[in-house]
């Protein structure tokens, strides 16, 4: 096997590890295997032959493309508010404990999630590393471009607001709100104009495979794509609250049976995950807070 086939299998064998540390420091399914593909084309330009520890050369390349678009988010005053459940993490790799892995996912909900999102880009970053994955600060310190006592300053900083617990501020969680029953109420009622004033040009609508499954497409892209969508196979979801959350859900027979998660930004929607496996369902709070 060359070297691109034999680097092509370490990845595909970190992927799943790799995805775990990009969701926990961007809250968001589809923006994790953004990351993933991104950290994918950088390492398949480079020369990894030299490389020691693979997992932790892997991690810190995600790590940065992490910060890259944390710091991009904070540029366009992105709204830190993302209903997500959390993601599985597992994998097979020196110095890694899968079965630990497994543990710190199920410990992350959206009410970490949530906190997390307030951190500044680096404390995320930090914090994320260190307190959830174990890598050392001199392994961090590079990724921020600062020394590995600045990065222990920085972690201890998210520490502290992290198990401050600080509440969502009122005026987010109302905007978001509005936000989503707009979208709601223009698809329900065909107004694609309305839609417009709510939906990113570029937005993004991924399904997984439980929603595949049950017929949704495994991803739309663009207004008109989503709008068609939602006028035509999702005209039952409703307004609800994700582990206290605004986002949306399609019930059946009193059991919410499909999750709309909503990534948010400047007032626009950027991205829709639809989150229909049983099992993740089961670890959320869903409240259906339409009657009708």
């Amino acid at each position: 096997m060359d070297g691109s086939g034999w680097l092509a299998e370490r990845f595909e064998e970190n992927r799943t590890h790799l995805r775990s540390v990009a969701y926990r420091m961007l809250g968001s399914p589809s923006e994790a295997e953004d990351a993933v593909q991104e950290a994918w084309l950088k390492v398949s330009r480079a020369n990894a032959g030299g490389v020691e520890n693979l997992g932790g050369w892997l991690t810190t390349v995600v790590a940065r493309v992490c910060l890259d678009m944390l710091r991009s988010r904070k540029s366009r005053r992105e709204d830190p508010l993302d209903a997500r459940a959390p993601e599985p993490a597992a994998g097979d790799r020196a110095g890694i404990d899968p079965e630990r892995d497994a543990l710190q996912a199920e410990s992350v909900g959206l009410a970490m999630l949530v906190v997390l999102e307030r951190l500044a880009p680096a404390e995320r970053v930090a914090f994320v590393l260190h307190d959830m994955f174990d890598l050392p600060f001199d392994e961090i310190a590079p990724i921020l471009g600062r020394s590995p006592e600045a990065a222990r300053q920085l972690a201890s900083r998210a520490r502290r607001r992290v198990r401050s617990g600080d509440p969502v501020p009122d005026t987010a969680f109302t905007r978001r709100r509005e936000v989503i029953e707009a979208y709601i109420a223009a698809a329900r009622g065909g107004d694609f104009e309305a839609l417009l004033a709510v939906l990113d040009p570029d937005i993004v609508m991924r399904a997984d495979s439980a929603a595949v499954q049950m017929g949704a497409p495994q991803e739309v892209r663009g207004p008109a794509a989503v709008f068609d969508f939602f006028k035509t196979r999702s005209q039952g979801a409703k307004l609800a609250l994700v582990d206290g959350v605004p986002g949306a859900a399609w019930a059946q027979g009193g059991r919410p049976r499909v999750v709309f998660g909503f990534t948010i930004a400047g007032g626009k929607i950027v991205a829709i995950d639809l989150i229909a496996d049983p099992a993740r369902l089961g670890e959320l709070d869903v409240e259906i807070l339409e009657t009708t």
